[in-house]
């Protein structure tokens, strides 16, 4: 990758010529969109194999939470190159464990909001001034989308409950978090992810925030009898801990869908530990600690 793409934090600019770079020097790898932000920005995938049954891991849901871009980028990067050197990953064989199997990483579902996240209400494009007052000024706490609608709030999963918790802590309006809108799926990213879950008919779903160091895989009467094992496995691995999810985030986000509505393994990961935005620095012990997780979890 380019030199300094992992030590500072993603600005769109950056994941646009990550994606380049990554399309241009490993050609066998599929960059796509799998739609668009609000503003316009592309929402890009990688994508190995065939894309249909694959294991999806998303990052970037929410703007404060950006190492997770970053997280998943040296994830992907990493892998395109044990796939094209044929040398192995933490020891383990990449080509072997990747056949018969898919891959598809989305770093940053929400581009708009990393952004204002991290360069203030003026990346906002059109919707600066609407930014700039919903936020008071000050974007540097920003999660939502551009539209202030936290995504991972809105998802169809729970989510009339999600609305009446909302309302109960006085979140009644586009928010810099925690406001899920007016409708389920309201959004472009949260309806492209569902979109392109639903068509390729992922098989198992990770989800990556920050922070905490913990592991969530329950929601409900449809959560898949294996899925416990399976977040067992990814516990030992890297060292987090299983908990339930906090009461706020306990219905309409993307793993409560994605097990909701499709019946299958999804699994929300709160990576590090501190107050969000992690530092920059956090970036590779993470990684180290994480990859092992990462690479038994496409075999799960």
């Amino acid at each position: 990758m380019f030199d300094g793409f992992y030590t500072q934090p993603p600005c769109y600019a950056n994941i646009r010529r990550a994606a380049c770079e990554l399309r241009e020097t490993y050609p066998f790898v599929k960059v796509f969109p799998i739609g668009k932000s609000v503003l316009g920005r592309s929402i890009y995938a990688f994508g190995i194999g065939e894309l249909y049954h694959g294991a999806l891991y998303v990052g970037g849901v929410h703007g404060m939470e950006w190492l997770t871009t970053l997280l998943l980028f040296r994830f992907t990067e990493d892998l395109l190159r044990a796939i094209a050197t044929g040398e192995p990953l933490a020891e383990i064989d990449v080509n072997r464990t990747l056949e018969n199997r898919s891959v598809v990483l989305i770093p940053c579902l929400n581009p708009d909001g990393v952004e204002i996240s991290l360069n203030g209400p003026c990346s906002a494009k059109h919707l600066a001034e609407f930014v700039r007052r919903v936020s008071g000024g000050d974007t540097s706490r920003w999660q939502a989308n551009a539209r202030g609608i936290d995504l991972n709030h809105n998802f169809d999963a729970g989510y009339p409950l999600a609305k009446q918790l909302e309302q109960q802590a006085g979140i009644c309006s586009p928010a810099p978090t925690r406001y899920g809108g007016t409708a389920p799926h309201s959004e472009p990213e949260s309806r492209a992810l569902v979109d392109f879950c639903t068509t390729f008919q992922i098989r198992q779903a990770y989800a990556f925030h920050s922070q905490g160091e913990e592991i969530y895989y329950r929601y409900g009467a449809h959560t898949p009898a294996r899925s416990q094992l399976m977040a067992q496995v990814l516990a030992s691995a890297s060292g987090y801990r299983l908990v339930p999810p906090d009461p706020m985030a306990s219905h309409a986000g993307f793993k409560d869908w994605f097990i909701d509505c499709l019946h299958r393994p999804a699994f929300t990961i709160e990576i590090g530990r501190g107050r969000n935005p992690l530092p920059v620095e956090e970036l590779e012990p993470i990684y180290a600690r994480l990859l092992e997780m990462l690479l038994i979890s496409i075999l799960l």
